[in-house]
């Protein structure tokens, strides 16, 4: 009954919900975000960046921050401290309520998505937001070195997603009732190694905190994104309300913190599946493999996770985004995900 109460209390989405990552491999805005609504149940503003070097992760959410320069040529982007006034005018425009649109010119998928989606509401709409560690690790200055490192600009770099974070709710409000903002940071999977040893874990939980605290504050849910191995507790207490994993490959990383993520569900949180590999390995996976992959790994967490909490609070989604594979293999990505979550849904009645 304890039980029971918790995921009445808690519920937010139906069992087996779909979603999608982000990145696309599509270079006409409307063709993907067309394959995007008739697919998903949790539609998401598509990013382009074969489109663009501007829609990349890191170059796409770096408009306003000062110092800024891009190199869309050799596909390159970086800070150069100058003797500009540039840091005076980012404090001086700087407002806990600030909001930093992203142009059109870096995010043809949102703007087109947004254009689709006139005149309607939906339940449940998601966009995204690269997360400040993979942004200020990804971003280096003149001379190679991280902007993670620079104090100002790493607090600076926090302040303008943020910001960002706040326009990307306000503009996706007015189409969907519940708006998801997931925080992509497949950075996380390779701290602790020798190339981010002097990346603090109290510094990385009062990042993703800050990031989580400002997705709520506007009225969004927020969700985060690690394609690979990750420190789950260190998330987990970043309290956030869905973990989007790898399930094709990382399975074991969740059943290794079960008192965890039991703890994680009955506050209402919830695992979004990678089931679906955007590798390679999807060229060989059929849905039947899929889907014996699926219930391997559900078997194996539901030995130290109560089944009921693991099955009660799950989306499902493709492993990563498909930016880098063909529209072929993205196809097959999604056509398969929603067939899985047919063949599920269709063996538990």
């Amino acid at each position: 009954m304890l039980l029971e109460s918790y995921l009445s209390k808690y519920k937010m989405f139906t069992p087996f919900m779909t979603t999608g990552i982000g990145s696309l491999p599509y270079t006409e805005p409307e063709k993907a975000c067309k394959l995007v609504l008739d697919t998903f149940d949790i539609p998401f503003w598509p990013q382009l960046p074969k489109l663009s070097f501007r829609e990349s992760m890191i170059p796409q959410f770096s408009e306003g921050m000062p110092f800024i320069k891009i190199d869309e040529r050799k596909e390159t982007i970086w800070i150069e401290r100058n003797r500009s006034d540039a840091l005076t005018r980012f404090y001086e425009t700087y407002s806990e309520d600030w909001k930093v649109a992203i142009s059109e010119s870096y995010a043809k998928g949102l703007y087109t998505f947004i254009g689709l989606l006139k005149n309607k509401r939906l339940k449940t709409l998601k966009g995204q937001i690269t997360g400040p560690l993979t942004f200020s690790l990804g971003l280096k200055d003149s001379v190679g070195r991280p902007v993670y490192f620079d104090e100002e600009l790493r607090e600076i770099s926090l302040m303008l997603l943020k910001a960002k974070i706040r326009w990307q709710i306000e503009i996706l409000k007015p189409y969907g009732e519940e708006i998801i903002i997931f925080i992509d940071e497949p950075i996380l999977s390779a701290l602790g190694s020798t190339s981010y040893i002097g990346v603090d874990p109290e510094e990385t939980l009062r990042l993703l905190r800050e990031i989580t605290d400002a997705i709520k504050n506007a009225g969004g849910i927020p969700g985060i994104h690690c394609c690979g191995k990750a420190d789950w507790p260190l998330v987990i207490n970043s309290d956030i309300r869905i973990i989007s994993f790898d399930a094709y490959e990382y399975i074991e990383t969740i059943s290794m913190y079960p008192a965890e993520f039991t703890e994680f569900f009955k506050g209402g949180g919830y695992l979004a599946w990678g089931i679906i590999p955007t590798t390679d390995s999807i060229r060989e996976e059929s849905l039947d493999s899929i889907k014996r992959r699926f219930d391997n790994s559900v078997d194996r967490l539901s030995k130290s996770i109560p089944a009921t909490l693991l099955l009660s609070q799950i989306m499902l989604t493709p492993s990563c985004g498909t930016g880098s594979k063909s529209i072929e293999e993205t196809l097959k990505v999604f056509k398969t995900l929603v067939e899985l979550k047919g063949l599920i849904k269709g063996s538990s009645l």
